[in-house]
């Protein structure tokens, strides 16, 4: 299908520097304030944000299936309960608002004024009310490295790795906007195989380089959404940080897996780019062998070639960039994990997140974690105030960016930073 607002020769009135993540191909959504105004609904032009709920009182968002009460919101839930079409005509109308060849809006000097706002004076704010929170493991070179670190070298792939794409749910709660700090975890570790455990803060927090996908509502418990549907039910993408308290890990997981290594925050960034925005960069993805069952297979690109960066920044330090990777290297895709998720009948609802699993390529360079680039602490990084990391450390702060980029058009999606603090 071709929507309008992927045209890439489409050039806005506002300006857009070169480089720019956010071109008039992106538009993706969130949820901004400012000293003025209280949280509501915008979109990302440039170095501007556009404020939606104004633009619906000014009249420019008229037969369209929506109320002032869905862009006067805290979330993005009440767009997203509109579903896929919705969304589209949405981003299809702002698209059109600001087309350079377009002079509905850019004629009128006044309401430009009122609607367009310079990003340094807005705060993002928590972009999804998330209702459940799912993560995935579906790199193969992740889970390659780890089990070859954690286990058998010829036998790093657990049993079912190869058929399942592995999933658990994690906690809503703890999901933070990018920005926000956090401090460093405590819980049970066991530092001496031969002696008892200790309670005390983690030795070895760890990052994990991760893109999230944020749903629509689903079908009625019971009911399961098919790979050929999936994509119909996935309003966009973000990035994410799902930190990990590595030493808590290693001790805790088995036999139901991660909870106080994982649940004490995840990261998000703020702008949640659609999926409609990122068609236009769909690819192959990776052979899967053996083959799939039948709920697992899907039919054309269902991978996305994105570009993703993962920079640490100690404290009053420059940024080292210690990571290159792509989301293009998954395994398992969106389609197929929504697939997994629902086949079972679970339910899934607007604002749910499911995270991708750690992104890592194939090559050390592109490895998503501090376990994976460090080695389990073997081959430190060393970064350019001379000092290295092992995992991270007190008041370094956590960087991740992504892009996508083809035929000279750049859809981006900022970043999400955070900043650890000591523990409390």
């Amino acid at each position: 299908m071709t929507i309008a607002a992927n045209n890439p020769h489409l050039k806005s009135w506002v300006d857009v520097p070169a480089g720019s993540d956010f071109p008039i191909q992106n538009l993706p959504f969130g949820i901004f304030k400012t000293p003025q105004l209280k949280e509501r609904v915008g979109t990302r032009i440039g170095n501007h944000v556009l404020d939606l709920k104004t633009l619906f009182v000014l009249g420019y968002l008229e037969n369209l299936p929506f109320e002032l009460s869905d862009f006067d919101a805290v979330s993005l839930n009440p767009i997203m309960k509109k579903g896929k079409k919705g969304t589209r005509d949405l981003r299809n109308r702002i698209s059109k608002l600001l087309d350079a060849n377009q002079e509905d809006l850019q004629k009128n000097e006044h309401h430009v004024q009122q609607v367009l706002i310079p990003v340094e004076q807005t705060e993002m704010c928590m972009p999804v009310q998330i209702g459940d929170y799912t993560d995935f493991y579906s790199s193969r070179e992740h889970a390659t490295n780890v089990g070859t670190m954690f286990r058998d070298p010829n036998n790093a792939l657990l049993p079912n790795w190869l058929w399942i794409p592995v999933g658990y749910h994690g906690r809503a709660s703890s999901v933070i906007i990018s920005g926000e700090n956090i401090h460093r975890p405590k819980g049970q570790i066991k530092p001496n195989p031969e002696e008892p455990p200790v309670y005390e803060a983690c030795r070895r927090l760890d990052f994990e380089l991760e893109t999230a996908f944020i749903t629509y509502d689903g079908k009625a418990l019971g009911d399961s959404i098919s790979t050929d549907e999936a994509e119909d039910y996935i309003f966009g993408m973000c990035l994410f940080n799902d930190w990990s308290a590595r030493d808590i890990q290693t001790w805790e997981y088995v036999p139901l897996g991660p909870f106080l290594a994982k649940n004490f925050a995840s990261s998000i960034s703020p702008w949640i780019v659609t999926l409609d925005a990122l068609q236009p960069y769909q690819c192959e993805g990776p052979e899967q062998d053996p083959k799939v069952l039948s709920y697992l297979e899907y039919k054309g690109q269902k991978s996305y070639d994105i570009n993703l960066q993962v920079l640490i920044q100690p404290n009053n330090g420059e940024e080292n960039l210690v990571c290159r990777s792509n989301f293009k290297y998954m395994y398992w895709n969106m389609a197929q994990q929504l697939a997994h998720h629902t086949v079972n009948g679970c339910n899934v609802r607007a604002g749910d997140l499911m995270g991708s699993g750690t992104i890592s390529g194939p090559t050390p360079d592109s490895y998503g974690s501090m376990l994976e680039l460090a080695w389990k602490g073997t081959k430190p990084i060393q970064l350019s105030d001379g000092s290295e990391r092992k995992f991270l450390e007190d008041h370094d702060t956590v960087i991740i960016r992504g892009y996508a980029e083809k035929e000279g058009v750049r859809v981006g999606f900022g970043e999400v930073s955070t900043k650890i603090l000591p523990a409390k």
